[in-house]
């Protein structure tokens, strides 16, 4: 199981989306930046989707200043390919941030490469 927090704008958005695909073995809740980061430094969650209006500054701001640079990722309005979201997982990335207009991609393209690396 993977446990998957949402934040940001586009946070309510993104946990829909992300819920919608029906896979197996993620759980996902809407946060905010600070919850989301006492919970993925206690281990009571895995991953943070955040989402601002370009991907790069709001989207990931507090995780990157709580939690270090290693563990985020930015894609900004960029939509990555199935083997780099993978390769950033390997590389033990668990923070991600993107924009709004790309969640109907980036989003889904992140919840199967999680559920991938879990399997």
């Amino acid at each position: 199981m993977a446990k998957i927090l949402t934040g940001g704008v586009g946070r309510t958005e993104v946990a829909r989306t992300v819920g919608g695909l029906g896979i197996a073995g993620l759980d996902v809740a809407v946060c905010n930046d600070m919850d989301a980061a006492v919970l993925l430094r206690s281990g009571q969650a895995d991953f943070f989707l955040g989402t601002c209006h370009t991907g790069a500054g709001a989207s990931l701001g507090v995780l990157v200043g709580l939690l270090g640079r290693p563990a985020c990722h930015t894609f900004g309005r960029g939509e990555p390919t199935e083997e780099e979201v993978a390769g950033l997982l390997a590389q033990g990335k668990t923070v991600f941030g993107f924009s709004l207009d790309r969640i109907d991609t980036v989003a889904p393209r992140l919840a199967r490469a999680i559920a991938a690396a879990r399997a």
